[in-house]
């Protein structure tokens, strides 16, 4: 394994601690050189680690599995420093990453298993998965553990070797995963943790012994990836944004379904790709649906994402992000929208912005089109089924969705014309075992569950005449 740590500009790879603005600790980007070599050692653990029995690639992966709850408190703190998350939250995605790598680990064998197909013309044919040689994985700062997890694990299991490149304010994170992997005893070059620039980036895609690349991100990187993979026949994975809908049609508890529904949309501080970023709501509830909703936010005041006290709200993971959450509600009100409450920007350096309940929103305002990445409960008034689902796939995104009613049958025939990758009904599943990804502009290729493992895999034809 490859790590490059040393101090730097506060520009590059750095710790920032959203709570204060205040920069910890910087790091140096890896040398051209560095690059190099992260490639050449994982080309080179490739040939070994790929020719091992699958069997024996799980007995390291499942004490990979082991390692991230064992070390859960210590993971946890590293990125509620970095990125802001709540410490419970924090825990919870490391001890998620444990499901994540365990599942593959046990089910890893039997999903890469020899497939037979009945040989029309004679003979025996099967197809096998086999792995495919190095791949780049360009990962992000709001899941970081997870993220890195859902993408490594069934790599690993299957043979492929990993170079990993991860967001610029997640170092401490991206090394203490190199850490895990390197004391699980995931061989030298097999997960090569760099801390690459941009620029290098398209190097290595470029380099033909990288077999693909899967990125977590915004649609811009999405489709920059996506060109330098297309233009170097490299397969990619890119699972990119979302405004996933939240329908409600009707509850027998309407301040529970909103409890619920904030709960969701507030989970990471609203900085999650599938969260629900468009509430719609049937007309007949909306308005105590909305008055749940600003009951939540009533009152929160900023507080320590460590601590997590009552009645306090964590940071978003940069100014930068603050302000664009910020310019976007604010461009809603300007053109008639309703803040029904918080939406203020605090004081810089500090990353915080109040959660918001906002409705009123209307086609010539930024956030009908626009993913709000923040804790902004945006709420739409529909007065029939069709009226929702209408409105519901009016998106350039396709990630998630989901719709929630006391007849299930009725939810259950909606969701089924969800324009989306996941479509859930009462409820959101998200498991190790659940595929995970979109259609649209939110991307293509699927994660985790049995999907997630036949992405970056050579679907070999073995063939043996009468």
């Amino acid at each position: 394994m490859t790590t490059t740590a040393q101090q730097s500009n506060p520009s590059g790879y750095r710790v920032q601690n959203p709570a204060t603005g205040e920069v910890v600790e910087t790091f140096e980007t890896a040398t051209d050189a560095q690059v190099v070599q992260a490639v050449d050692a994982a080309q080179a653990a490739y040939e070994s680690w790929g020719a091992l029995p699958i069997a024996e690639r799980a007995v390291v992966v499942k004490r990979v599995a082991e390692l991230f709850t064992e070390r859960a408190d210590e993971l946890a703190s590293t990125i509620t420093l970095e990125m802001g998350k709540p410490f419970s939250e924090s825990k919870g995605e490391a001890e998620f990453c444990t499901d994540i790598f365990n599942y593959f680990a046990t089910e890893g064998p039997t999903l890469a298993a020899d497939q037979e197909i009945n040989a029309i013309g004679g003979g025996r044919a099967v197809v096998q998965r086999l792995p495919v040689g190095p791949l780049l994985g360009i990962m992000p700062w709001n899941y970081p553990y997870y993220q890195v997890a859902r993408f490594v694990a069934p790599n690993l299991m299957l043979g492929n070797t990993i170079v990993l490149k991860h967001a610029e304010t997640c170092p401490r994170s991206a090394m203490a995963i190199a850490q895990i992997m390197d004391d699980a005893g995931v061989p030298a070059g097999a997960y090569v943790n760099l801390f690459a620039t941009h620029d290098q980036i398209a190097d290595i895609i470029a380099d033909p012994r990288i077999q693909g690349v899967s990125l977590t991100g915004s649609e811009r990187a999405g489709a920059i990836i996506g060109q330098l993979a297309g233009q170097n026949l490299k397969k990619a994975v890119l699972e990119l944004g979302g405004s996933d809908p939240y329908v409600v049609l009707d509850s027998e508890d309407v301040k529970a379904a909103a409890k619920l529904a904030w709960d969701t949309r507030i989970e990471n501080t609203g900085q999650a790709c599938n969260s629900n970023k468009r509430m719609i709501v049937m007309e007949d509830i909306y308005d105590d649906f909305v008055a749940g909703l600003t009951e939540q936010a009533n009152g929160l005041v900023p507080g320590d994402p460590a601590t997590e006290d009552a009645g306090t709200f964590g940071p978003l993971s940069s100014r930068a992000a603050a302000e664009a959450v910020h310019e976007q509600v604010q461009d809603a009100v300007s053109k008639g929208a309703t803040l029904h409450a918080g939406g203020t920007l605090h004081d810089g350096p500090s990353c915080y912005y109040s959660p918001a309940v906002l409705t009123g929103i209307t086609k010539d305002m930024r956030a009908y089109r626009e993913e709000l990445f923040g804790p902004v409960a945006v709420v739409y008034k529909v007065s029939s089924d069709e009226e929702a689902i209408k409105l519901a796939n009016d998106t350039q995104y396709g990630l998630g969705g989901a719709v929630f009613s006391t007849d299930e049958e009725r939810a259950r025939k909606l969701a089924h014309r969800l324009q989306v990758g996941m479509a859930n009904v009462n409820g959101i599943g998200e498991d190790a075992d659940l595929p995970f990804g979109g259609v649209k502009r939110s991307g293509y290729g699927r994660e985790l569950g049995p999907l997630g493992m036949d992405e970056f895999v050579n679907k070999r034809l073995f063939y043996i005449a009468d």
